[in-house]
């Protein structure tokens, strides 16, 4: 979850023993683990203050475990264990206090967080009498209540003055941050936004891993060389792709260098989480994104018969959702018309094997590949691109034309400025989806009299799903 805002998952995985026990798994909802853990660790005649206070730390101590995926980014399958050697006292099918029960009712989506950072609080915590600690005493709290303290300040005086309680989190289904398929060179999203921020603070303690310039979420080659480094220092392949195992060994890494499950952790900011694409897109978002979704949707609309096509217009509206739902029908997915990460991920699937399968004789002009190209590329898409501009320069002179080496520098990044500047898209001087189709489109229609981009005369189609 280390990628986004904090929230509370609908259940919990615990693990009833210590981590390396050959011990079951259990999944429980994640307020009924907040009343076990309670009626476990604290005694249902303290006072309301104490209660509070304290219940308040066994949330956010569980909401750190699973925000900082501590066990799962270590390979375990699970979020949190039952004992106090690691954790905090969970005994699987026991009752709880009914007035614990009332009070978690109340707070099990509220948890304590540092003034200027994102994440739960590490909140540790110990009985205060047999063992004490650096954080909260649990004995120590009905002292606190019992003088007149309130559970805020009950916190304040374990946890520093500098805390805030968040206030009603969202509840939603948790899902593990690797974003579900490997990333690399080319690849754009804020999971790569994520990894190189990660990266980025990682290489402070390990200062053989080169900085990243630009943290903007897109796979550059700074970023391929960042993770080559990383993945030697660490003993993983060293492929420049960051798959399953290199996301949760850099993950491991970023929350122990940060201190992360620690009191005095050095904390994430709110900029460190702060998304570089839309999160999920639906009726009423506009913008590059939707464009984008509309192109793969037409070229996919044109070669799957049972996915409907769409028009590339940067709006989202019904025909957008209608098209999506048809293409979440085709591929067994949820129909809710809404572009999320599991319905991102098919949808990249299914037009890379397009990409990947038709036959080139189908194609008047040629598909994006599926990776955002910028300056320091080579291959050859870029190829293709500069041979595009270079037609198009012969009608629009201010579009400089390029040679057509297969790398893209200075002069390719001049090219496609221009080109932006000219046929209003962001002059950013970097090709995703929405400029490349567009490119293309201008190239067909200069070259053949008319539009012959794939998505409109395929010639080739694709019953399955």
């Amino acid at each position: 979850m280390l990628t986004g805002t904090p929230f509370i998952p609908e259940t919990i995985t615990v693990h009833l023993g210590t981590p390396d026990s050959n011990a079951p798994n259990v999944t429980v909802d994640f307020p009924s683990y907040i009343k076990n853990v309670a009626s476990s660790e604290i005694f249902p005649t303290w006072s309301d203050s104490a209660l509070r206070a304290n219940i308040y730390a066994i949330v956010s101590f569980a909401l750190n475990r699973i925000y900082t995926e501590w066990y799962r980014s270590r390979g375990y399958a699970f979020d949190i264990t039952s004992t106090t050697q690691y954790d905090q006292k969970f005994i699987n099918g026991r009752e709880f206090f009914e007035n614990i029960g009332y009070i978690v009712d109340e707070l099990f989506d509220d948890y304590v967080q540092r003034q200027g950072s994102v994440e739960p609080l590490f909140t540790s915590f110990c009985n205060g009498t047999t063992s004490t600690c650096s954080g909260l005493s649990q004995w120590g709290t009905v002292d606190l209540a019992n003088n007149g303290f309130t559970p805020y300040e009950i916190l304040q005086y374990y946890y520093g003055d500098d805390i805030n309680i968040v206030k009603d989190a969202p509840v939603k289904t948790a899902m593990p941050s690797y974003p579900g398929i490997p990333l690399k060179f080319g690849s754009a999203s804020n999971s790569v936004k994520s990894i190189q921020v990660f990266l980025n603070r990682i290489s402070r303690n390990y200062p053989a891993i080169p900085k990243i310039p630009q943290a903007d979420g897109i796979f550059d080659a700074s970023t391929e060389a960042a993770v080559k480094s990383f993945q030697a220092i660490f003993d993983l392949e060293v492929s420049g792709v960051v798959d399953q195992a290199t996301w949760y060994r850099i993950l491991y890494i970023y929350a122990s260098v940060k201190r992360l499950s620690e009191l005095n952790s050095e904390g994430i900011s709110p900029e460190e989480i702060a998304p570089q694409f839309s999160e999920d897109l639906g009726i009423g978002s506009e913008g590059n994104e939707v464009r984008n979704l509309q192109y793969y949707l037409a070229v996919i609309g044109a070669y799957y018969e049972a996915v409907q096509p769409v028009a590339i217009t940067g709006y989202f509206g019904e025909e957008t959702e209608k098209s999506l739902k048809s293409f979440q029908r085709v591929f067994g997915l949820p129909q809710t018309g809404v572009l999320n990460r599991e319905t991102n991920n098919d949808l990249y699937r299914a037009y890379m094997g397009i990409v990947e399968s038709v036959p080139p004789e189908y194609t008047a002009v040629a598909l994006y590949p599926g990776t955002v190209l910028r300056e320091g590329a080579s291959g050859d898409s870029v190829r293709i691109i500069q041979e595009y501009l270079t037609f198009i320069h012969q009608t629009y002179p201010e579009i400089p034309a390029v040679n057509n080496t297969g790398y893209f520098g200075p002069m390719t990044k001049r090219s496609v400025t221009e080109f932006q500047r000219v046929f209003g898209i962001n002059p950013t001087g970097i090709i995703g989806g929405v400029t490349w189709d567009s490119i293309a489109g201008v190239y067909s229609d200069l070259r053949y009299g008319f539009d012959k981009r794939p998505y409109q005369n395929p010639g080739y189609t694709i019953t399955g799903g």
